[in-house]
């Protein structure tokens, strides 16, 4: 094994998650990285941005030749996911089928060592597509024997995020009025996905074989709040304004049905207002991973030289 310099694989790695863990697997001196995606225009950006690394298109939940890459390798972190749209059929594609033929590739060519990615909305009361897909994913994982830490994120924002907190900059910057449904108190626990990435290279280095960990932010905002400080950091000129939950919801079913792929969808929106609230664990004291304030992380999010202009395709 090179334990200095692991083989690692990254399945679903040109989304947020991946292109942040690779910068920052780079910079600490990782080279051997292989990425497995089937998001073009998203492999692209990754090809541009880190074009020393091997970045191949795949499905995932296909039968093809893709498992050739997980030959030798010493390291997989499973972060293929489907997160919004309105039809189950990608949910189940991307959630379970990838799922399972990945951890075949894993046991047929004994890639000793796994992290899985899964997600806070496991234990969430929310009753939607993407939460329940999720849950089937964790128990798959667990089934299979594949010994693996199981780490749960809340909601991440940082470099390259096209869906959450970087998608509500790019319509605040073009739009003259933000809506926020209802009062907007809707408490978040937002995680920097910098401080998430560095956990998972704690993961890989010090190997941790097991476990379920619940990675939340350790601070709770409310999405009103966040939206302010996105508006601050950005220096948008729009206008927040509330507006009845109702008419709100209304809104995004309209929209729903002239785009297959919402921004933001009614599901979504139900899972804002579910009032769920993440177990905070002293995952600083854990992984040795020190947490980065919100104020700070959205400082770095919008205004680092390198990386806060690059933008992912939704």
């Amino acid at each position: 094994m090179n334990t200095k310099n692991p083989k690692i694989v990254l399945p679903g790695g040109a989304g947020l998650v991946g292109q942040n863990l690779i910068a920052r697997l780079k910079a600490k001196g990782y080279t051997r990285i292989v990425v497995l995606d089937k998001h073009r225009p998203n492999l692209e950006v990754l090809k541009r941005v880190q074009p020393d690394i091997v970045a191949e298109y795949a499905d995932l939940n296909q039968q093809g030749d893709w498992p050739r890459h997980f030959v030798g390798a010493e390291v997989v972190v499973m972060l293929q996911a489907q997160i919004g749209g309105n039809d189950l059929q990608d949910f189940v594609d991307n959630n379970l089928n990838a799922t399972r033929h990945i951890l075949e590739a894993i046991k047929t060519n004994n890639v000793p060592y796994l992290v899985h990615i899964s997600s806070s909305v496991v234990e969430s009361v929310a009753n939607d597509f993407y939460t329940n897909t999720k849950k089937d994913q964790e128990r798959m994982v667990l089934d299979s024997g594949v010994p693996c830490p199981i780490l749960r994120p809340t909601l991440m924002f940082g470099w390259f995020d096209r869906k959450h907190l970087g998608w509500l900059s790019r319509f605040m910057q073009k739009a003259p009025v933000f809506p926020i449904p209802g009062d907007g108190r809707y408490m978040r626990q937002p995680l920097y996905v910098g401080d998430f990435c560095n956990i998972i290279i704690s993961c890989i280095e010090n190997r941790i074989a097991d476990g379920v960990f619940n990675i939340s932010g350790h601070e709770k905002i409310d999405y009103i709040d966040i939206i302010r400080e996105i508006k601050r950091a950005t220096g948008a000129r729009t206008l927040i304004t509330k507006i009845p939950y109702p008419l709100f919801y209304g809104l995004l079913w309209v929209w729903g049905l002239f785009d297959q792929k919402p921004p933001f969808t009614t599901q979504q929106l139900v899972a804002l207002t579910a009032k769920d609230e993440f177990e905070v664990i002293d995952w600083p004291g854990i992984f040795g991973v020190p947490y980065t304030p919100f104020t700070t992380a959205i400082d770095e999010t919008f205004n680092d030289p390198a990386y806060s202009q690059v933008v992912l395709e939704f």
